[in-house]
């Protein structure tokens, strides 16, 4: 099987071991994976501005890429690149009038009109891949580990773009279920975790990223998964300051949710960038003898 891929500008950066450890996951798994050519940002969060058309540009020469290429499904792992491809998407293949304003506008370009399917890879895990495949390809089960699943904003809003119903965390707890883990559902996992607020109000924003982390350890969860690298930065880089300020009172550690699939398919963990985590998440993984690759 053989996927077209959009990685997003963070992941070639900060958040490498996001792509780096989905792109080993995905090699176990038998699947090959092609980066679309000449990518660029999807413009990183989505308009809310209702005729701001050159907004879109962005993200629909990302969907001409993979048109050129024969594509008809475009994987992508970082929750605001998914949010923000996908709803760019929807005006392309439901608006007429603004779909022909940004097709004659680029007029270098092919004309685009929807063709491509924008799937995030907890999506393509699901339905490509099945939970049961994963489970028979485990080598190392993540048994003893209690994660909670932490959505955010951008997986479930609005509601004609999320990768499942507002309220449902049914990927992420069948995934880490196929792993192994223990789930540990939480009130606060599909809470905003402060966004770019930490930029002209860190205050505000550490105190959203204490709720958010205080609701997970008492639910007794040891650790917290997403797929977002703001709400990794905030809810996981940011826990240094959010322990010295006393706003919360223990770490939970944060991983992106395709480290944790390839610990348990016995990928390196040098694969998985944990230099680029928190210390404490390496941590936790060795005392719970995660980190022997198979």
């Amino acid at each position: 099987m053989k996927i077209s891929y959009y990685p997003g500008c963070t992941l070639k950066t900060k958040a490498g071991n996001l792509e780096t450890a989905a792109l080993a996951s995905l090699l176990a798994l038998g699947i090959e994976v092609e980066e679309i050519d000449r990518w660029n940002c999807c413009g990183a969060v989505f308009s809310l501005t209702a005729d701001d058309l050159i907004h879109q540009v962005g993200p629909v020469r990302n969907l001409i890429r993979a048109k050129e290429q024969g594509a008809n499904k475009l994987v992508t792992l970082c929750s605001m690149c998914y949010n923000t491809l996908a709803r760019a998407n929807l005006i392309m293949k439901n608006d007429p009038v603004k779909r022909d304003t940004i097709n004659r506008f680029m007029d270098d370009e092919i004309d685009y009109a929807g063709e491509v399917e924008v799937v995030h890879l907890l999506t393509f895990l699901d339905q490509e891949v099945g939970w049961e495949r994963i489970r028979e390809m485990v080598k190392v089960p993540l048994e003893g580990l209690r994660i909670a699943p932490y959505y955010g904003c951008t997986l479930q809003r609005p509601a004609d773009v999320g990768i499942e119903p507002f309220g449902s965390f049914s990927l992420m707890t069948r995934l880490f279920e196929s792993l192994g883990a223990t789930v540990m559902p939480f009130a606060a996992a599909d809470k905003c975790c402060g966004s770019y607020q930490i930029l002209n109000g860190e205050d505000g924003a550490q105190s959203t990223a204490a709720t958010i982390l205080k609701s997970a350890a008492e639910a007794g969860a040891e650790a917290l998964a997403t797929s977002c690298p703001l709400c990794e930065y905030n809810l996981g880089k940011q826990q240094g300051k959010l322990l010295e300020n006393g706003l919360i009172g223990t770490t939970v550690p944060t991983y992106y949710f395709t480290q944790l699939l390839a610990i348990a398919l016995g990928v390196a963990p040098e694969s998985c960038r944990f230099d680029l985590n928190d210390g404490a998440a390496l941590d936790l993984l060795k005392n719970k003898n995660c980190l022997v690759a198979a």
